[in-house]
């Protein structure tokens, strides 16, 4: 492997050398290959027969474990101090000359039920890299390096999401796990006991709001980064995110015997609210986005005029007063539709999170090493939830995101390129530099 533009190791314990990174092309090359294969070895742990099939990792199954095993002593052999939690995060260390001051990196493993191989993934394989890179080029820190791979961040076996990163924020703990179970019926302490975690055995979770700094890197699962040629997404922010049930009630009857105008079709009903949804998001504006991504009728039969009808919404706005202002105006527009079609219409909050904005000087520095290594950068908001949303508020957290081919993910066509992956890397490396070589404070 060249040396080019590469400063002076320096060995452990030596005080952190003065010189800025090496030149570009060089970590680019780097990090290219090295990404491109540790990705592809990673995603042997859970891949189906068949390319089409993807990547199936779900919390505490046999494919998730061997995973983190081998992730385990993967990171081990670089040198890293390695470790779970008793929750089953992994953690590998470089520890500082200030031991007890935290940057951290990472993301998760699991999948949705045959996803792709870069969602979560692609950040822990990043820390890794990049972890490997600062302790070649520049020995020891002055603040420990940590990268964590969270257990759990999708929510696809059991119906709860960032059980890895609650753990480490205070929202769970593992000695009182939710009453969840998966779709078998197999409880989340009943799987997590079974995987060997969840006894004691381990350390409990650290407290994620001792860290200095979180950083995740993650491709942008959307087009925005792509359709416009940037290289590099810097999040400033996460959406909020409401979720809700309705269930629209009316009257089934005979569908040859009731005349139109005595129709109370809750369906019908459903269908305009449905159209005055998507209306009313058009008219708010970008970046405003509500979504319908299920529809029922009861007792949906071919000649019954439906008496009931059933839908999901999604509404995200990374503005928390716009967001509350557009849910509160679409309430009254339905409930006056359903009053003008002699229907009732009834709700159900699922979901609420709050916006939750990066760290400013954190984005700062990120601006700053795009444009000091010729990296096109955008400023721009998350439309997705990830790991980062529950460090925000406990310690400063930064995010950076990179393209995805098409805007797909969470599918086996899930693509980022190996030039495009390494230039994350690039930055992630740079950042960490600089919180845990030179001492920087967000």
């Amino acid at each position: 492997m060249t040396n080019e533009g590469k400063p002076e190791v320096a060995a452990a314990g030596e005080p952190a050398p003065t010189k800025e990174p090496p030149e570009t092309g060089a970590l680019l090359r780097r990090f290219a290959a090295e990404a491109a294969h540790m990705l592809d070895w990673l995603a042997q742990f859970g891949s189906g027969a068949n390319a089409d099939e993807g990547v199936t990792r779900l919390l505490y199954t046999p494919a998730w474990q061997q995973a983190q095993d081998a992730l385990a002593e993967r990171l081990a052999g670089c040198g890293l101090a390695v470790s779970y939690d008793d929750v089953g995060n992994l953690y590998a260390r470089l520890d500082g000359a200030r031991e007890r001051e935290v940057v951290a990196t990472g993301s998760h493993i699991d999948t949705v039920v045959r996803g792709g191989r870069y969602d979560g993934a692609y950040g822990i394989v990043a820390g890794a890299l990049a972890l490997a890179y600062l302790k070649e080029a520049y020995g020891q820190p002055e603040r420990t390096l940590q990268l964590v791979s969270f257990a759990e961040e999708e929510g696809s076996r059991f119906p709860l999401a960032f059980w890895g990163s609650g753990s480490v924020t205070g929202r769970y703990q593992a000695r009182h796990a939710p009453d969840a179970a998966d779709a078998d019926g197999v409880s989340l302490a009943a799987a997590m006991h079974e995987a060997g975690f969840g006894q004691g055995r381990y350390a409990a979770p650290p407290a994620a709001a001792d860290w200095s700094a979180f950083v995740e890197l993650h491709i942008e699962q959307g087009s925005v980064l792509e359709r416009e040629g940037a290289a590099i997404g810097i999040v400033q922010g996460i959406v909020g995110q409401r979720r809700f049930g309705f269930e629209v009630s009316g009257e089934a009857n005979h569908a040859g015997t009731t005349p139109m105008s005595y129709r109370r079709d809750a369906l019908c009903g459903a269908a305009e609210m449905i159209v005055a949804i998507r209306d009313a998001a058009l008219a708010y504006g970008d970046p405003t986005v509500a979504t319908v991504g299920r529809l029922e009728a009861s007792p949906g039969t071919v000649n019954v005029v439906p008496g009931r009808a059933s839908f999901t919404l999604d509404v995200r706005h990374p503005d928390g007063a716009a967001l509350e202002a557009f849910c509160g105006e679409l309430m009254t527009t339905l409930e006056r539709i359903a009053a003008s079609n002699g229907l009732t219409v009834s709700v159900s909050l699922w979901t609420e999170a709050a916006p939750v904005r990066m760290n400013g000087r954190l984005t700062e520095a990120l601006d700053r090493i795009c444009r000091t290594r010729g990296l096109v950068c955008r400023h721009m908001y998350s439309g997705a939830g990830h790991d980062s949303q529950l460090l925000a508020p406990v310690c400063p957290t930064a995010m950076v995101f990179v393209p995805s081919r098409g805007g797909i993910s969470h599918s086996p066509a899930e693509y980022t390129n190996a030039e495009d992956l390494a230039a994350g890397i690039v930055v992630l490396a740079d950042l960490l530099y600089a919180l845990a070589y030179k001492g920087e404070t967000p």
